[in-house]
């Protein structure tokens, strides 16, 4: 069982997005015969094994075991992952184009970007397990508490000098078999473990998008390097 995983064929999408479906693949963390799952779901067997035929149809599911119980042959089944994430892919025609407005204070953008990230790594894990290949990847984490918008607004300027730097020092368009990577750097709010009184009322820079304020949330402006 994968860790996670992602979904890019519409009809996979569809069938992880029904609330049955998805409820069956959260009980399949562990190998479970169809027997087993009706009685927790509360549905009788039968319905059971036509969503699991559906959620095996898309790989969503996967036989682990078979086991004879007297005239019959239980089969135990399993979710293919742990999670999953539903690829830009499943939507054609409405994927979303960071190409299209760029803007870098742009919360909007920045989903965008995210979707894309999906999209793409989503698409290069793929290929990669058809050629039994080893994807090369990296990523960075972390979180920072900036006492004022100054103060963030200062980190930006920072930020994007350094990436843009090293950009410029690594960045070889004419080495013969280099391989393209793309660079993407996300800042935005930290979400709140508990609804507050109290919220950041944004005092952003730029022209960015400036939702209101989500009751448990920072206010979700974003910036993008």
């Amino acid at each position: 069982m994968l860790d996670v995983t992602v979904i890019e064929e519409p009809g996979a999408a569809a069938a992880s997005l029904d609330p049955m479906r998805a409820r069956l693949l959260a009980e399949l963390a562990e190998p479970l015969s169809a027997a087993a799952l009706a009685a927790r779901v509360g549905l009788p067997r039968q319905k059971v094994n036509y969503h699991l035929r559906a959620l095996e149809r898309h790989g969503l599911v996967e036989l682990v075991e078979e086991r004879r119980k007297g005239n019959m042959t239980e089969r135990l089944m399993r979710a293919t992952a742990a999670s999953y994430v539903i690829s830009p892919l499943a939507l054609p025609g409405l994927q979303p184009d960071p190409d299209r407005h760029r803007d870098a204070l742009s919360a909007r953008w920045l989903l965008a970007l995210g979707a894309r990230l999906v999209r793409d790594v989503g698409a290069l894990i793929t290929g990669a397990e058809r050629a039994n290949k080893r994807l090369a990847t990296y990523a960075l984490d972390g979180e920072v508490r900036f006492a004022s918008a100054a103060d963030r607004a200062a980190f930006v300027e920072e930020l994007t000098a350094g990436v843009g730097a090293l950009v410029r020092k690594y960045h070889d368009p004419s080495a013969e078999g280099g391989r393209g990577h793309r660079v993407v750097v996300a800042l935005h709010p930290s979400l709140k473990a508990e609804p507050a009184a109290e919220h950041d009322e944004g005092q952003g820079e730029g022209q960015g998008d400036r939702p209101e304020t989500v009751p448990g949330r920072d206010e979700p402006d974003a910036i993008e390097s």
